[in-house]
């Protein structure tokens, strides 16, 4: 085997993901700030953030997942130079991500009372629900501007979202930094200061991606003078066919993540503070691996409209060896950093909470040891998901995500995750467990579809005597 037909992809591979991993880096830098400032007041006002945030994952892997549909039927018809199909996937897309955004925003606002119904620690219920009000709403604009960026990165045009986050990012702090601790006579408003900055950054990034689009030529032509309801039944069906079962495949890894957050609230506020501090930093490393998806789900989707399958596979796996480097990397870093990287979260000097913050502190770190196992299988699984997804192949990897995350990862969370067990470590061999079994299912399914497409293609050319 030629290493090298593999590593001379790596360039334009990165050329396309980097915007992709940066913006990606940019919504989780958000929660990061988010983390950090609040983290400063106390323990308890952590875990709110954390539970309050554990409503919003679910509905935000919904709705993020349900855009990515866009992304392959636009590098469908941009390798076809197929304008009118680009220009009725990005309506439709952009129509029906508006209307699931107002849908998210409803289901989570009135399932509030489920926070009192879940055995968490009250005086974290208390400070959850006002955060949460003001979080939930900014879904709106997080999905609209989901589907804009998906459109944008179906165009291979992956660095204007990546300017947007950045912007949002810088509104985020200045607006967290005056409202949560209450500086320049803003007022103190503590984690429900952290809501409103949120919110602001997400609306501000919808509009500067949109009005972006409108001037740059390449895009001008598809998304400008668009009839928003004039609709065509059968493209809504098509975008609502790929983009459930999206939204699924990524509802069925968030719902583990966001159960072993409810799971570590029932083991006490310090367990579920450090789990967030170690969600939040492995939630960084996986954007990498996001943004490598998306661009295994442009490349692949480009050469399925091309239907040159020997090329796709050899471009899908030059992205899935470049995705195992860097997860490597980043295993190294949580292994050799899992002591001192939590520091970074907690306020070691307030000696009223340096109990509950030394106890936070050991937690996380042992923490870190398991999401530095799970590096290199979450690495995998994601990017051949996205590889999947530019096959337009949805409904078999949603059945094997399901399988993975809820017949095998969650038992094993539940049932190492007693206190008489391991405890928030047990609860994270349940997420190893349910990643790795992921990546291996999904990697299969990749490998047996593809070489089929291969040999179907061979078989056709040899009866036109090709």
């Amino acid at each position: 085997m030629n290493i090298s037909q593999y590593t001379s992809e790596f360039k334009y591979n990165w050329k396309l993901a980097a915007p992709v991993m940066l913006g990606m880096l940019g919504h989780t830098f958000v929660s990061f700030i988010d983390n950090i400032m609040v983290g400063q007041i106390g323990t308890a006002e952590l875990a709110a953030v954390s539970l309050g945030n554990s409503f919003m994952f679910i509905a935000m892997s919904i709705g993020i997942g349900f855009s990515t549909a866009i992304t392959p039927l636009i590098a469908e018809a941009d390798s076809a130079n197929n304008l009118q199909q680009a220009r009725s996937t990005y309506k439709h897309g952009l129509f029906l991500c508006t209307v699931l955004g107002i849908l998210m925003f409803l289901v989570v606002f009135f399932s509030k009372p489920l926070m009192h119904l879940m055995q968490q620690p009250e005086e974290v219920v208390a400070l959850a629900i006002p955060y949460l009000d003001l979080v939930a709403f900014s879904l709106i604009p997080l999905i609209i501007f989901q589907a804009i960026k998906q459109f944008s990165d179906g165009m291979s045009m992956t660095k204007y979202p990546m300017y947007a986050t950045l912007l949002a990012n810088i509104v985020n702090v200045v607006l967290n930094y005056l409202l949560i601790f209450g500086k320049f006579g803003f007022p103190e408003m503590g984690i429900v200061g952290a809501a409103y900055g949120t919110l602001a950054s997400r609306i501000i990034m919808v509009i500067y991606l949109w009005v972006l689009l409108r001037y740059k030529k390449r895009s001008a032509q598809i998304v400008k003078d668009i009839k928003f309801f004039v609709l065509d039944v059968l493209m809504i069906k098509r975008i609502i066919n790929l983009g459930s079962l999206s939204a699924m495949q990524m509802f069925f890894e968030v719902a583990i993540f966001t159960a072993a957050i409810w799971l570590s609230g029932l083991l006490g506020k310090n367990p579920q503070a450090a789990n967030q501090i170690a969600l939040n930093l492995s939630s960084m490393t996986f954007m990498v691996a996001m943004g490598l998806s998306v661009a295994s789900m442009i490349r692949v989707g480009n050469q399925k409209g091309l239907q040159n399958y020997k090329e796709l596979r050899r471009i899908a796996f030059s992205i899935f060896l470049l995705g195992i480097l860097l997860a490597i990397f980043f295993a190294l870093l949580f292994f050799i950093f899992h002591k001192s990287l939590p520091n970074i979260y907690v306020d070691l000097s307030d000696t009223e909470n340096y109990v509950d913050n030394m106890e936070v502190l050991s937690i996380a770190s042992n923490l870190l040891l398991a999401a530095a196992f799970f590096q290199i299988s979450d690495s995998i699984q994601v990017v051949v998901l996205g590889a999947l997804r530019g096959l337009q192949d949805v409904k078999i990897p949603t059945i094997l995500t399901f399988v993975s995350y809820w017949v095998v990862g969650f038992p094993v969370s539940y049932f190492l995750g007693k206190e008489e067990m391991y405890g928030s470590f047990g609860i994270w061999l349940g997420l190893l467990a349910g990643l790795s079994t992921a990546s291996v299912l999904l990697f299969i399914r990749f490998n047996s579809l593809t070489l089929r497409l291969i040999k179907e293609k061979q078989d056709s050319q040899k009866i036109q005597g090709v």
